[in-house]
């Protein structure tokens, strides 16, 4: 009998708490806890380089659960090594802390979660598939930073069939990340039932290594099996993986009967389980002495890592970065595609910050990612066409201090709504930006325009942050290049999420390198009086247009450029007064975006009437921006006909 055989004590041990928090929670999954028992305490107690008393160590590796419902053994692990949580400076995570699993003023959410004051994870998890893109991103940055730290995450059999985990994979291996540990968890149930064939161990064991990584299967209550597993991780030369075959409900009979996933034991089966436990750990663990509570390993290396502060940056001139560019044919036809003057602004940031990272969905030279990568090699990551995995990676980069720019088009980014929404969940700093948004990119039709982020994104911005006062989100649509330029610089200097939308064509100029860009605010690039045309992006040139236009019936329209959402209601709405009370919003998406935003803070205000102009049909291929735009219904003489219309309604 090995000193190994003390982990199946351990097991017990932190199984009883596991099996009692759920329980007193009234929810929670007690039986997935279980399965992966013996694999924490491997890696929290024997495996893992990491300090309890500081998990955000820089040099300490990283436990990512992607399994996220299977937390309670974690949460039961870090209360009996006195790991420090969030909450009052040095707050150490008590055993009766264990109890309030899921109560509303404890840290213990029922998913991971790092924003609700548990630093020893790095992302919120539990909507499956997610993990292992995160530790790929934690995995790059470790190699960006050269700690010598590893990633391991633990991956559930039943969740491996989304397609994400097959995206991070392929990923893993491009960038060859032997940094990173995928560990599959196979108890062979899921939710409702059994999981299929395809997810079995030996499947997936052939799956992973036809995907490229050296793969391990081995018994996930074994501990020396487990040690095994994972002294082969540390000197594979490969991508390497281990499929872990578990009993789900480890150590507890009643777990074992029927489907218990996701159902507390009632209290009068605790006795019960806590004695079965302690029978099976008896029996494995014969005349063991009992592991301690004791991380064997500490992290080596600088506890913390010092980044440039952003606000601190000295950037050019959008004037003097194009002419650095060999762009001077821009300054003369004062004109240029906002995508591309993201493009420069990021290779701007990229010189100025070490930090600045950029993943692209193999659109580069299209999003003008391309410019940075040339620059900046390094910190370019390439993520191919999986956007899910993309902003995942992002979100990991983000947890390890970076600030990573995902680039897609707008249109693709949808399919990633989900990662998108537990970035949010994350607090992860993380730029988004949206290629080819609206519909002026006119020929390749609707199956690449972005029409609904606008809507997606401004939800986001109707929840406060951390801090009570900033958005979950902040969304920019920059009209020129100018704004492009200087939005960019907006997004790395503010903390948390921000999305930016760039178009296709090449616009002209209507700002210069005086001009600031604080976000929450707007423009007004045209005075009047009698009806404020409010766009933004694309269609502040549409709605200059429709002003002219107007100006020919003697209407005299302002023009309001909002650029940002949310938006300083405040002053918009008295910019709107100024206008006579009246105010036609412009968009080329669908609804629910800044028509919404503008309605909503004209009813709380009162007495101001709001018209949207949007695209009320699904668009199609045309030949022309001016083309769609007209088929649409949003170019500048049907706006200007809307507003007259408007006007002359009865209010």
């Amino acid at each position: 009998m090995t000193a190994l055989a003390g982990v199946h004590l351990k097991a017990a041990e932190l199984g009883k708490h596991a099996v009692h928090m759920v329980t007193q929670a009234g929810s929670g999954h007690s039986s997935s806890a279980l399965s992966i028992a013996h694999l924490v305490i491997e890696l929290m107690y024997r495996r893992m380089r990491w300090d309890p008393s500081n998990p955000r160590h820089a040099a300490g590796d990283r436990l990512v659960l992607s399994e996220g419902h299977a937390v309670p053994i974690v949460y039961a692990a870090m209360a009996d090594l006195k790991t420090i949580v969030g909450g009052e400076p040095g707050a150490l995570l008590a055993m009766a802390e264990l109890s309030k699993l899921r109560d509303r003023d404890s840290v213990l959410d029922g998913h991971p979660n790092p924003a609700e004051g548990m630093p020893f994870f790095d992302a919120a998890t539990g909507s499956l598939g997610q993990g292992l893109s995160v530790a790929a991103g934690l995995g790059l940055a470790a190699r960006l930073d050269r700690t010598g730290r590893r990633v391991y995450c633990i991956v559930g059999d039943g969740e491996s069939r989304e397609g994400q985990i097959w995206e991070a994979l392929d990923f893993i291996v491009d960038h060859q990340l032997i940094n990173v540990c995928a560990i599959f968890n196979c108890n062979n149930e899921g939710q409702a039932g059994y999981v299929s064939p395809q997810q079995s161990g030996e499947t997936l064991a052939k799956k992973l290594a036809a995907f490229g990584w050296d793969v391990m299967s081995i018994d996930g209550h074994d501990p020396g099996a487990i040690s095994a597993a994972f002294d082969a991780f540390e000197k594979s030369k490969r991508p390497f993986a281990i499929v872990a075959k578990t009993v789900k409900g480890w150590g507890v009979d009643a777990l074992q009967k029927g489907n218990w996933h996701g159902k507390p034991l009632p209290n009068e089966q605790l006795s019960a389980a806590y004695e079965s436990l302690d029978r099976f750990a008896k029996d494995l663990a014969s005349g063991a002495a009992p592991l301690p509570a004791v991380v064997k390993n500490a992290p080596q290396g600088a506890a913390r890592i010092d980044r440039p502060r952003p606000a601190g940056a000295a950037w050019p001139s959008m004037t003097d970065a194009l002419s650095a560019a060999g762009l001077e044919s821009a300054l003369k036809s004062r004109k240029l595609a906002s995508r591309r003057a993201y493009g420069m602004a990021l290779k701007v940031a990229g010189d100025l910050l070490p930090q600045v990272c950029a993943v692209d969905g193999d659109v580069s030279n299209s999003t003008f990612a391309e410019i940075f990568a040339k620059a900046h090699p390094d910190r370019f990551f390439e993520c191919k066409i999986a956007e899910q995995n993309m902003v995942s990676v992002a979100v990991g980069l983000a947890a390890a201090g970076y600030i990573p720019f995902a680039n897609s088009f707008a249109k693709f980014l949808s399919r990633a709504y989900d990662q998108i929404e537990m970035a949010n969940i994350t607090r992860a700093n993380i730029k988004l930006v949206g290629s080819h948004s609206g519909i002026s990119l006119a020929a390749d039709g609707p199956s690449q325009m972005g029409l609904v982020d606008v809507a997606f994104f401004r939800a986001f911005g109707t929840v406060r942050g951390d801090d009570r006062r900033s958005p979950l989100c902040w969304s920019l649509q920059p009209a020129d290049a100018f704004a492009a330029f200087g939005l960019t610089r907006a997004m790395i200097e503010t903390p948390g999420m921000c999305y930016m939308r760039t178009h296709r064509p090449d616009v002209a100029f209507l700002y210069d390198d005086k001009t600031q860009f604080d976000l929450g605010g707007f423009h007004v690039l045209r005075g009047g009086d009698d009806v404020a045309l409010v766009a933004s992006g694309y269609m502040v040139h549409e709605a200059l247009a429709a002003a002219e236009e107007l100006a020919k019936q003697s209407i005299r329209a302002a023009v309001i450029d909002a650029y940002c959402l949310p938006i300083d209601e405040a002053a918009l709405v008295s910019a709107i007064v100024r206008c006579g009370g009246v105010a036609v919003t412009c968009e080329d998406n669908y609804g629910g975006g800044l028509s919404s935003a503008v309605a909503e803070a004209a009813a709380r205000a009162g007495g101001l009437r709001v018209e949207s102009v949007h695209c009320s049909r699904i668009p199609k291929s045309c030949r022309t921006p001016e083309d769609v735009l007209d088929y649409c219904g949003v170019r500048a003489h049907q706006i200007a006909d809307r507003a007259l219309s408007f006007l002359r309604r009865p209010s």
